[in-house]
């Protein structure tokens, strides 16, 4: 099996700390995105349900670009959202990105480890013959 790692060398939290984790593991086909939070520079981004979403996918597909995936090939994603009321308008958001392609989703809420209003990691697949 070939295992590949991104992000490993300079992930970055809050504050510029160094996160002991991958951004994503490619694994004969199958990528493990982590979760991506509205961060932007080291930063999460101020902002409503909707800005936050919109740089949390923007995270999330900037990695799956990287490793040579698309939305096409996204099987699930994991959403965790602070705010139950939050749901439709990343609901919204979600759509403008996945409506072509919509993976199956589990969406919960959570209090964040950092001070943002949602999260998403996704898994993809795609035929290493492609």
């Amino acid at each position: 099996m070939s295992i590949k790692r991104y992000g490993v060398e300079g992930g970055k939290g809050t504050g510029g700390q160094h996160l002991p984790f991958a951004r994503a593991v490619e694994a004969d086909g199958w990528l493990y995105v982590s979760g991506q939070v509205p961060m932007l520079n080291g930063e999460v981004i101020p902002g409503n349900i909707t800005t936050q979403s919109h740089q949390a996918i923007r995270n999330l597909l900037a990695i799956l670009k990287e490793a040579g995936y698309g939305t096409e090939h996204v099987i699930r994603c994991g959403v965790w959202l602070d705010d139950p009321r939050d749901f439709s308008a990343f609901n919204a958001v979600f759509r403008e990105y996945f409506g072509e392609h919509p993976p199956a989703r589990a969406c919960v809420v959570s209090s964040m480890v950092v001070d943002c209003k949602v999260e998403i990691e996704c898994v993809a697949y795609k035929s290493p013959k492609d």
